[in-house]
């Protein structure tokens, strides 16, 4: 049976993936019939109403699903395929309570054509009460209009599509964890929505345990925690952790704030290239799940620009060789801060997959964020990683960079291509500032122009 999906109009890029994300979740059969990111309407074919509203229940970028009764570029049509395909079906629903609504996207219809275009469906001979609260069913006529088509005096709509109401996506949810009224927030913490979106495509749920290397405020667990995941998290910086006790302004105080405590693992300090964390060693051979503990990673690394990146360590330890002792007795002190070191950004990210490659479970998802510029001669390239297979990649755009979602999902050791491991290359680290480090940082401080007086032909 074919169903209708209706979107928000934002993040485009994401809606699908987070959809195709749902029905893994799931374990649904979804196929997508129709789909455009120029409009909030998607049709797919699902085995049945139940697997419907299951698909739905915990989107956060779909409005609602629909049976799908007909559609067409004009009415005619959308009246004539309702007649062939569902004249059946009518009698189920004579007696029912019913109200019939428009949804016109980028149009708008005056009262009286409203009325007569619902009018136009009397031939389905419902005889129930019309109840515009709580009716047994619902029924609506979604028009897609081009765009601007007020101001420019189109009197149709492009499309038509007619349906059942099933039920409603999680759109509330980014309102409940709305950052406005959380306890504890950085300048860098994900909106909600976000990072509910991010929790959706790396499938946490149930039974799940996920992890986030750069968890600073706990947007990220939050979310995954909100779906039902045990989540854990680590960050250099340990007072991103503990905030402030004393105003109960903490990571677990956000926990809390939800209701949400038994999904907090365990939060502790480190940074990816000193993690404390087992990583099993790669191979053909491996079982699956022996010696990987994550059904998850979810993060959003940080991109370098207020200061450079940095992990823990020492630059030059041969210049300054008490830094390293005076440390490990010191390191038990609540306002230690251990020393940090410049860092590549092209390795960190290479980290990021390495890692993930090591802890995750068989078919295991990891979802990050990672900046780049708009021009494509500056365009950073997604990461790969052999052991890891793209499951989809999003973007959010601003004026002259974006940042992208990237979902991974962790290969079966058996499937991996032996042959791109041999070829496979670490990234290595070039430079020693942060600049030189970080191609992002240069740009992004550069407005992204062409330096040097450079222009982007090739003389």
């Amino acid at each position: 049976m074919d169903y209708l999906i209706r979107f928000s109009q934002s993040h485009e890029t994401f809606r699908l993936p987070e959809i195709q994300s749902l029905a893994v979740i799931e374990g649904i059969d979804l196929k997508v019939i129709s789909y455009s990111l120029e409009s909030p309407f998607c049709i797919v074919n699902l085995p049945s109403e139940a697997a419907a509203r299951r698909l739905i229940q915990r989107s956060i970028l779909a409005m609602s699903i629909h049976e799908l009764w007909g559609a067409g570029a004009d009415l005619a049509a959308v009246h004539a395929r309702v007649r062939q395909t569902t004249a059946p079906r009518w009698s189920q629903y004579r007696t029912c309570s019913f109200k019939f609504t428009l949804d016109s996207y980028q149009g708008s219809r005056a009262a009286d054509e409203k009325v007569r275009l619902i009018n136009s469906f009397a031939y389905l001979g419902f005889e129930g009460a019309i109840r515009m609260r709580r009716p047994d069913e619902e029924f609506t006529l979604f028009e897609d209009w081009v765009f601007n088509s007020t101001p420019l005096g189109i009197p149709d709509p492009k499309y038509y599509y007619f349906g059942r109401y099933l039920g409603a996506g999680a759109r509330d949810l980014p309102q409940k964890l709305d950052l406005k009224k959380r306890r504890y927030i950085s300048t860098t913490s994900m909106d909600a929505e976000l990072a509910l979106v991010t929790a959706n495509l790396a499938l946490a749920g149930p039974g799940k345990v996920l992890y986030d290397p750069f968890v600073g405020t706990g947007s990220f667990p939050i979310a995954c925690a909100q779906f039902g995941a045990v989540t854990f998290g680590s960050d250099i910086d340990g007072r991103s952790i503990r905030g402030d006790e004393t105003k109960k302004r903490t990571l677990r105080a956000n926990f809390e704030q939800y209701g949400l405590l038994s999904g907090l693992g365990g939060m502790f300090t480190a940074d990816l290239t000193n993690s404390p964390i087992r990583r099993a060693p790669l191979g053909h051979d491996g079982d699956g799940v022996t010696g990987r503990l994550f059904d998850g990673i979810v993060c959003d690394p940080p991109y370098g620009v207020r200061e450079g990146l940095r992990v823990l360590g020492v630059r030059d330890p041969e210049k300054s060789p008490w830094v390293i002792p005076k440390g490990r007795e010191m390191y038990k002190d609540p306002d230690f801060i251990p020393p940090r070191k410049p860092y590549s950004f092209f390795a960190m990210l290479d980290n990021i997959l390495q890692f993930s490659a090591q802890t995750l479970v068989d078919n295991g998802r990891l979802s990050f964020w990672m900046p780049t510029a708009n021009d494509e001669n500056q365009e950073m390239p997604v990461p790969t990683h052999p052991y890891l297979e793209i499951v989809s990649v999003c973007t959010q755009t601003f004026n002259k960079w974006s940042r992208r979602l990237i979902t991974y999902r962790r290969i079966p050791d058996k499937e991996v291509d032996q042959e791109a491991v041999k070829v496979r290359e670490e990234t290595k680290p070039v430079g020693k500032t942060a600049d030189e480090l970080n191609p992002f940082r240069k740009a992004y401080f550069n407005g992204f122009e062409p330096v040097d007086g450079g222009s982007d032909d090739a003389s």
